[in-house]
Order: structure tokens, then C-alpha cells, then sequence
């Protein structure tokens, strides 16, 4: 990197905080990040990479490493009634049938993206209590009583993000009245279960997704239900296998004989917030659920924030001190509409996999619709949209 980059503080060694580290990086941008947690890793199970993040960590040069930790996802994947009967094929590629999906232990993505990283780069233990900015610079404090200096500083530390204040007022949790129920199955417990594909049952007020992840040695699950409790905003918490396959237990086939070989399940309550108006303020900027927290229904949180990871690359790219805060604003202005719809996007797409219609040959119809959306949302290149706001101005 040059003498004169300009320096980038990224708080949260998540997926969006490590993307948007190597998107910077391979600019040549001088860039540290700080995660909270005393080693970088991942709880959870599985995380669909789609063919608009793909095309961009492939170019961040860890698409290779990604591929070779995931399992690719491909023709034959269905939506189905919970009955079996099916619905529609899920769209798995790009309008160039070149970039596809992978499901990727989110662990497997982690280590993937750090790996990569120079080890001096990336600092745990690390947790942001505070921030203050002045014309010249911006200040990081954490709780171990280190304090860092920066020409930006970008908030990718999730949907609790202690540094969204800094910027707007946070906005309030919004209950979707689900659960998901989420997990793991060694495939070689489910010989039977079909290859390469994922497949999504539809019910009242529930559905069922599974795909493969980990090159095909696990089978990732995710049982949706309805709750009338308020469950954590978390996936950590233990779920009881018995209430899950309860809920199941009368749908196609597979899916009872699935969850017949679970042992274990953890359960996420599903919250997400209302769009923000604003993702910045002088040299502070938020970058993934900080900015833009989303249910899961249309499987882009991580992808989403992978873009804003890209987007942000291109803007700081040739940015100096002085500059930082008009980059950052060049940034939001690209990236919040976007994120705005696919977060409404998927709420939508959460009242069809639930069956809210009184018509469901109506929601039959959306789900076969939906490729269209699909394409509109795989066909997109965020660094390439980024560059080309940079030819105009």
C-alpha cells in the first residue's frame, strides 16, 4: 500500500467486517480490524453465498477457498407445498448461468476470509465501548483500554452495533413472531437425500429449508415457526429437538425423516428493524446488519454485506484524509436504496414461505414469479455500479 492511504478502522470481525478487510486491502488501502470476541470464528450452521457476492470475493481473491469450503447448489432445486407437491425450481444462478450458489458453514466463510488477511491486521479482544470525531481524524475506544486513530471508521459489528448511535438513533427490534430452528446433519446419516440441491417446504405459518454445506458433508436445516414467545435475538440458545420435529411431523416425507436423525438444534428468534434514513456521519459509516439488519427469507444478509464490502472499496479507494467524508456519503447514497428494498424484499418473501394468502395458488404464483426478483438481485455488481457513480461525478 502507499505511504499516503489513508487509514480505515473496521470494528467487527464478522463476515461483513473481514469482506469489506480484504475488498480494502486489495486496493491497497492501510486497514485494521477489531472484534470483540477473543478469537475470530462463528456459531451457527449454514450461510447461502449467491452469485452476486460470489463474482466479488472471487475478485477479492478468496472465491477459490470459499468454493472449496462450500457446496455448490444447482439445477433441481424446488420449492415445494408441505405437502411435496412442487412449486416452482429455484433459481440458483445468474442471468449468465456462470456464477452459482454455494451453502458455506458460516465458521468454514470465516476462516475463509481471514485466512487471507496478514495476521497483523486483524486484533481480538477488542471490544468498542465509545467514538469520537473531529474535522482531522476519528477515535475508537475499546474496553481493554486501547484507543485507535483513523481517517474512517467503519461500524460492521452486527445487529447489536454499539457504534450505530454514533450515527443515528437505533431503531427499535421488530418481532416477526417466528423462530427458526437451525442445525446440522452428517449426510452420511441421510444417504438418500438428493445431491447438490436446495429445497424449500411451505406451510401455514411455517416452512422448512435445507441445503448442503461444507463440500457436501453436512446437510444444513432450518425449521421456521411460529412463536408467541419472545425468543432471542440469537442462534445460540438450545432448542428442543422434539418440539421441532412436532412441528414437522405431518409434512412430505423427508422432512420428518430428516429431523428423525437430528440430535441437537439451536433456535434464533427473527427480528429485524425498520430501514435506516441515514448510515453515516463524517468519517463513520455502518456496513452490514449495523446498517441494514434483514430477516433471512431471501438469504442476503451475509451477500448483502459482501457488496456494501465492495461498494466501500471502490469509494475509499482513491479517497485522502480530507475526502473521507464525501466517500462515505458516496457510499450510503449507493448502497441504502438497495438494501432498503431487499430488506422489505425479504419480509415479503417470509409471508409467502408462510403461507399468508387465502389463495395459495396466488402465493404459487409469486414463488414462480420470484426469478425475476431473484435475477435482478444476482445479476447486480456492486463494484462495477460504485465505479461507475466514480465515472460521473
Amino acid at each position: 500500500m502507499s505511504a499516503d492511504s489513508i487509514r480505515v478502522v473496521l470494528v467487527g470481525g464478522g463476515i461483513g467486517g473481514l469482506a469489506a478487510a480484504n475488498a480494502l486491502l486489495h486496493r491497497g488501502i492501510d486497514v485494521h480490524v477489531y472484534e470483540q470476541a477473543p478469537a475470530l470464528g462463528e456459531v451457527g450452521a449454514g450461510v447461502m453465498i449467491t452469485p452476486n457476492s460470489l463474482r466479488l470475493l472471487d475478485r477479492f481473491g478468496v472465491g477459490d477457498a470459499v468454493a472449496a469450503v462450500g457446496a455448490s447448489v444447482g439445477e433441481g432445486s424446488l420449492y415445494y407445498r408441505e405437502d411435496g407437491s412442487t412449486v416452482a425450481p429455484m433459481l440458483t444462478v445468474d442471468s449468465s448461468g456462470w456464477n452459482g450458489m454455494f451453502g458455506v458453514h458460516r465458521a468454514d466463510l470465516i476462516g475463509a476470509l481471514a485466512d487471507v488477511l496478514p495476521a497483523d491486521r486483524v486484533h481480538t479482544g477488542h471490544q468498542a465501548v465509545s467514538f469520537s470525531q473531529d474535522e482531522r481524524e476519528a477515535v475508537v475506544s475499546f474496553a481493554n483500554g486501547t484507543e485507535v486513530r483513523a481517517d474512517a471508521v467503519i461500524a460492521a459489528d452486527g445487529i447489536h452495533s454499539v457504534l450505530q448511535k454514533y450515527v443515528i438513533e437505533p431503531s427499535a427490534p421488530i418481532d416477526s413472531g417466528s423462530v427458526a430452528y437451525r442445525g446440522l446433519v452428517p449426510a452420511e446419516r441421510v444417504p438418500w437425500w438428493p445431491k447438490g440441491v436446495s429445497q424449500l417446504w411451505m406451510g401455514e405459518q411455517r416452512h422448512f429449508l435445507v441445503y448442503p454445506v461444507r463440500r457436501g458433508t453436512l446437510i444444513n436445516y432450518v425449521g421456521f415457526v411460529p412463536s408467541r414467545e419472545k425468543a432471542v435475538e440469537s442462534w445460540t440458545a438450545e432448542g428442543d429437538v422434539e418440539t421441532l420435529r412436532r412441528e414437522f411431523a405431518t409434512w412430505d416425507s423427508p422432512v420428518p425423516r430428516l429431523l428423525a436423525e437430528v440430535e441437537k438444534t439451536n433456535w434464533w428468534g427473527l427480528y429485524d428493524r425498520d430501514p435506516l434514513s441515514t448510515w453515516t456521519r463524517g468519517r463513520l459509516t455502518l456496513l452490514g446488519d449495523a446498517a441494514h439488519s434483514m430477516l433471512p427469507h431471501l438469504g442476503q444478509g451475509a451477500n448483502q454485506s459482501i457488496e456494501d464490502a465492495a461498494a466501500l472499496s471502490v469509494f475509499l479507494a482513491d479517497a485522502t484524509a480530507e475526502t473521507v467524508p464525501e466517500a462515505l456519503s458516496h457510499y450510503e447514497a449507493l448502497r441504502r436504496s438497495r438494501t432498503t428494498e431487499v430488506q422489505l424484499g425479504a419480509r415479503a418473501n417470509g409471508r409467502r414461505y408462510d403461507s399468508h394468502f387465502q389463495d395459495l395458488a396466488e402465493r404459487d404464483a409469486e414463488i414462480a414469479d420470484s426469478a425475476r426478483f431473484r435475477s435482478w438481485l444476482y445479476d447486480y455488481d456492486a463494484e462495477a455500479a460504485a465505479e461507475e457513480v466514480l465515472a460521473v461525478r
